[in-house]
């Protein structure tokens, strides 16, 4: 019996573990996966992915930086310096904070003595300080708005980053579909090489074909046989391309991609899709958010040419025994930059010169926009007018086939029609996927140019 309970409780261990690891797999081994699935697997996983979203949030965390400079700002001490208390009258050095406070008299000797001690004492200090910003005519709040528009920068390269990985997805999940198709071509081929091959030789042996038909047909059969090798082998390498463009790289299970290569009418005009690109282009909007940034960056600069002002405020008790002596302290401290060698005029005229160079990349930018939307919009078109002759080649070829394969059979042509009737249509079957493939590589080109394809997501 405990035995028993022993083998139950392993079974339902092992149940449970099996059922955690396969929830964790964002894709289920033998399963299906559709080009939304595939698509939100690399928004999810890929490391381009994760790498821009930390990016925004670093970028989030500098406006959190910069607003903290609105803030009070509370600094506690606390110290304990044993030290000889040799005075050192009325002398004067500057402090860089390396050396302590010295008394400017002797302690504990009689008027006039200047002998010196190497005996120390205990010297305690202890206190808190308060700061708080007032105004600074634009520089801490310019610090603060070049850092949210960092951040709105980051988020539209986040936004680039989704819309380059979606059309990676995409490109490499359509070449995976043609890459199956064109292995069914293959496949195609090779029943109807086989078929003729059969008979050619039943021909043959009837003395009705000479025995070299028998050869060309084996020989097309070998050569159709490579082809499918070839394929298959092209299917492999486009699931690991598109297990890479989903961040699965050696570790997805393996999947069927759904559905097939198709097409439909272009019914979008290149006015709209232009607008569109204007308005969605992360890109786009990333240089925008750049170029606030460098308008930010020139409130900044142009701040040293008026005063900063601060409110302090604290207490502070010191002793080298007890009671300690209390003090504290309160006022408005004001620092103006007189003269600090022409720097603000500077830094002025850099920050200008960043915000034209951050606005001509704009202009720049626009017009790439415009040149990629018009190209994928024209190979977009074409590729309809591709595959229409691609179809018609390829109906074509396949009427020239059954007549070729009709005519062998009667005698009325040789082995050699046949063959070169047979390639045809393979290549043009084969052509007709590729141009299915085109299509559908185009249209992604557009959804990328335009930035239509992040409204899906």
């Amino acid at each position: 019996m405990r035995r028993l309970m022993l083998f139950l409780a392993a079974c339902l261990c092992m149940l449970t573990s099996t059922g955690a690891h396969a929830a964790d797999q964002p894709i289920a081994p033998n399963s299906q996966l559709s080009l939304k699935q595939a698509t939100e697997i690399a928004l999810k996983l890929h490391p381009l992915r994760m790498e821009s979203q930390s990016e925004v949030g670093m970028a989030q965390a500098r406006v959190g930086e910069a607003r903290a400079n609105l803030l009070p700002q509370a600094y506690g001490l606390a110290e304990y310096l044993r030290s000889t208390t040799n005075g050192i009258g009325n002398t004067t050095w500057l402090n860089e904070g390396i050396f302590p406070r010295y008394s400017g008299q002797n302690h504990n000797l009689a008027s006039g003595d200047f002998s010196q001690s190497f005996s120390s004492g205990n010297n305690w200090a202890g206190g808190v300080s308060l700061q708080q910003f007032l105004f600074d005519f634009g520089k801490t709040r310019g610090l603060v708005d070049e850092q949210r528009a960092n951040r709105d920068a980051a988020e539209a390269r986040l936004k680039l980053t989704d819309l380059n990985l979606i059309y990676d997805v995409a490109q490499r999940y359509y070449a995976l579909l043609a890459a199956k198709q064109l292995v069914t071509v293959y496949d195609q081929a090779i029943d109807q090489r086989q078929a003729h091959l059969h008979q050619a030789q039943v021909m043959a042996k009837a003395d009705l074909r000479p025995y070299i038909d028998v050869s060309v047909t084996q020989a097309d059969l070998s050569r159709a046989e490579m082809n499918k090798i070839q394929a298959v082998n092209g299917v492999d390498d486009a699931k690991v391309a598109l297990d890479a463009a989903m961040g699965l790289a050696g570790e997805a299970p393996p999947y069927e991609v759904a559905g097939t290569l198709a097409y439909e009418p272009v019914t979008e005009t290149l006015d709209s899709l232009q607008a569109t690109a204007m308005r969605l282009r992360p890109d786009l909007r990333a240089l925008l958010d750049e170029a606030r940034a460098a308008g930010a960056q020139i409130t900044e600069a142009k701040s040293d040419y008026f005063p900063t002002a601060n409110a302090e405020a604290g207490y502070i008790a010191m002793s080298t025994g007890l009671p300690a002596a209390n003090n504290y302290f309160a006022g408005l401290v004001i620092t103006w930059p007189l003269f600090n060698g022409f720097r603000t005029e500077n830094q002025v005229a850099e920050a200008r010169e960043h915000q034209h160079a951050t606005e001509y990349a704009i202009a720049d930018l626009r017009q790439h926009v415009i040149e990629e939307v018009q190209t994928t919009f024209l190979n977009w078109q074409a590729s309809i007018a591709v595959i229409k002759k691609a179809e018609q080649t390829m109906n074509a070829s396949r009427e020239e086939l059954n007549l070729a394969d009709q005519r062998y059979k009667t005698g009325l042509s040789s082995v050699v029609e046949l063959d070169d009737a047979q390639r045809r249509y393979t290549e043009d079957s084969a052509s007709y996927v590729t141009a299915l493939y085109e299509y559908s590589a185009a249209k992604a080109a557009v959804q990328r140019a335009t930035g239509r394809s992040l409204e899906a997501m």
